[in-house]
């Protein structure tokens, strides 16, 4: 056609291809710019370092922590239990009589009195053995006391100081006519549950042969 400028093909093509590269470079740098979309099923999941147990420290509610600190019964009961006192033994015994209680009908009734002379309690219950000798480390001469069974058993704690009593009823020898006269120096007392013994220096007259019973005794008592 007169007077028309006519354009290469191959310039058309080059610019069809610029604008549509610079197309595509636009939708490419919008997509960069907008927000990511999230996963599905996980937009509402709180972060887990918000979590309330992150929190709190592990130590101030943990079971083991807290049975740690706590002292075992059977401890606690074994610590506090106190130790039972033990026997009496003649070691920290005293002994003396009181023939305040009189007579009669040919007999002599005494209290035996033991006192705890130590320096812990200790525990007295039953009967002494009691007989006549003569001297502290005799035999005895005769029967021993027998014993009187009226006066109930008792358990006595004797703290260092305190005392128990039993009686004794001595019965005399010349009311016995196959009595075999000995003169004794005293009783020998034997507390009980005791092979050590006590002597209390007291003269009387024993019998030498056996089946004559001139002694008997209680039980103790507390003071």
């Amino acid at each position: 056609m007169a007077g028309t400028k006519l354009v290469p093909m191959w310039t058309q093509r080059i610019k069809t291809g610029l604008v549509t590269t610079t197309a595509a470079a636009a939708l490419l740098l919008l997509a960069a710019c907008g927000p990511s979309p999230s996963p599905s099923g996980t937009s509402s999941a709180p972060p887990t370092s918000s979590t309330p147990s992150a929190s709190v420290p592990a130590t101030s509610s943990s079971p083991s922590a807290t049975a740690t600190t706590t002292p075992s019964p059977s401890a606690s009961a074994t610590s506090a239990a106190p130790a039972a006192p033990a026997l009496c033994k003649a070691a920290s015994l005293s002994a003396t009589t009181d023939a305040t209680g009189g007579g009669a009908a040919g007999s002599i009734y005494e209290k035996l009195i033991l006192t705890n002379s130590g320096t812990v309690p200790c525990i007295l219950e039953g009967f002494a053995g009691v007989s006549l000798t003569a001297d502290a480390n005799g035999e005895p001469i005769g029967e021993p006391a027998t014993r009187e069974t009226t006066t109930p058993v008792t358990k006595i704690e004797l703290v260092p100081g305190k005392s128990a009593w039993a009686e004794i009823r001595y019965t005399q020898a010349g009311n016995y006519g196959d009595c075999t006269k000995v003169p004794a120096a005293g009783f020998r007392i034997y507390p009980p549950n005791d092979t050590a013994s006590l002597f209390i220096p007291e003269p009387h007259d024993a019998c030498s042969n056996a089946g004559i019973k001139l002694l008997t005794i209680t039980a103790f008592q507390a003071v």
